[in-house]
């Protein structure tokens, strides 16, 4: 993908768009589900990731880098998944959680 022709704005879009995947997939493992973007495995993603931040850091532009590392468990034991929930809990469920892990603040009803 030519990189250079997105405008800065694009950029940062997209690379909110790869960490929101990242996000979501690293949630779903941890309840213990199917990943549904599989961005570590697939070496598109990384490949992706990789240029786009190799483009950033060019423009000067300050970003957070993603980690497409597999987190290291270190023995670190995972929440049991709800077995009880029905399909729109535990998507609301998973919405909050990623949410949270990509500090997004829902607003107040």
């Amino acid at each position: 993908m030519n990189y250079q022709a997105f405008t800065k704005e694009t950029l940062i879009l997209m690379h909110h768009g790869a960490r929101g995947a990242l996000s979501v997939d690293d949630e779903l493992a941890t309840l213990g589900e199917e990943l549904r973007f599989k961005v570590r495995d697939t070496l598109n993603w990384t490949l992706h990731i990789a240029e786009l931040e190799t483009e950033m850091t060019r423009r000067g532009m300050a970003f957070e880098a993603i980690d497409c590392m597999p987190p290291v468990s270190d023995g670190i034991q995972r929440p049991e998944t709800r077995q009880g929930l029905s399909a729109i809990d535990r998507a609301t469920h998973l919405s909050a959680r990623i949410a949270a892990v990509m500090r997004i603040r829902r607003p107040l009803v």
